[in-house]
């Protein structure tokens, strides 16, 4: 218990630090989002290797492995925070105020996911046969998505979100960082609220895969947790960092959904080894091993296809004449709108 209040008021104290540096509502710099991002995967480490010294190296490993299949997935929920952004026209200097919160939000739930996570696994062994099927599953919708022409364009409030709207009511437009207002004598909520309440429950969806994958990295709940924390904390900075970046990571479907189809059979051959079943199990270094291999790949991968796509545009460009470069100019135009 001791440990976890220490950890927990040494994560409130790091969010408080981040709050107030900044808490002015202003347009996050590459320079600013760099830093803050090296700041918090330092942190990471830092605490990886805290494990290492007073824990084990069974216990860091853990961490480790955790915190970077978190932190990969947390990078497709990047693309989904895009499109809210978007169809909410956030202004660009209070983004960085909806992330945050939005953050803090998700943050919270996925801590009552994973204590009843926990709980779940303590009393009934054979949920991990559930875990791995369901991995297994993601996994295959993700390469079918992948593989699908189809884009999402567009984000769909969820269900929460439209009864929250309906019964508070929403201001017309944005009034500085205010979450509510009053008019008429009513006090009704301000379109940043209502994006921070989007980014924050829509997330409750990515930790339908995220949270069965880590424990099948581990079942410490502690390790968990703490793995969850430092990957959201930082996404706010890594969200200004590679948001202009993220449409070059063209195979990172294909990458997540190796990862999330490795750890499902690694739940599959734990239950079954739990069961009495003689198996062999997929040791820590081995996991973390693949996890890294797969992310270095994919990124290499896709960084090659894009460049070599973006070449080819660039050909292709340049053989239609000047004629058809004005129409190029407005079709980009339309697209950056869009």
């Amino acid at each position: 218990m001791t440990l976890w209040v220490l950890t927990i008021l040494g994560l409130v104290a790091l969010i408080a630090v981040d709050f107030f540096i900044g808490r002015k509502p202003h347009d996050v710099s590459i320079k600013e989002a760099g830093i803050w991002t090296v700041v918090w995967i330092v942190l990471a480490a830092l605490f990886g290797v805290g494990l290492l010294i007073w824990g084990n190296s069974q216990a860091s490993g853990e961490f480790f492995a955790g915190f970077i299949t978190e932190k990969s997935l947390s990078v497709d929920n990047l693309f989904v925070f895009i499109l809210i952004m978007a169809k909410f026209s956030v202004p660009s200097q209070l983004q960085q105020r909806v992330l945050l919160f939005g953050v803090l939000i998700a943050l919270v739930l996925r801590a009552i996911f994973i204590a009843a996570g926990a709980a779940v696994i303590a009393n009934f062994s054979w949920v991990f046969y559930i875990f791995g099927a369901f991995l297994i599953y993601t996994a295959w919708k993700l390469i079918q998505e992948a593989m699908s022409d189809d884009e999402e364009d567009e984000f769909e409030e969820n269900r929460l979100l439209k009864s929250i709207e309906k019964k508070f009511g929403v201001a017309d437009r944005y009034h500085g960082t205010k979450l509510f207002i009053r008019v008429n004598g009513k006090r009704i909520l301000t379109p940043l609220m209502v994006v921070m309440l989007a980014i924050g429950t829509t997330d409750v969806l990515f930790a339908m895969d995220s949270i069965p994958a880590i424990f099948g990295l581990t079942q410490d709940p502690y390790i968990v947790f703490t793995a969850n924390a430092f990957a959201l904390m930082g996404l706010r900075q890594l969200y200004f960092l590679i948001g202009g970046l993220l449409r070059k990571l063209v195979y990172l479907s294909y990458g997540l959904s190796v990862i999330l189809g490795f750890i499902g059979v690694k739940l599959v051959l734990h239950a079954l080894h739990e069961s009495g079943v003689h198996v062999p199990e997929i040791s820590i270094p081995v996991s973390l091993a693949v996890i890294c291999g797969v992310l270095a790949i994919t990124t290499i991968a896709s960084l090659i296809a894009s460049k070599k796509q973006a070449q080819k545009q660039a050909l292709d460009g340049g053989d239609d004449g000047d004629q058809d470069g004005d129409a190029t100019d407005g079709a980009r135009k339309d697209s950056i709108k869009a």
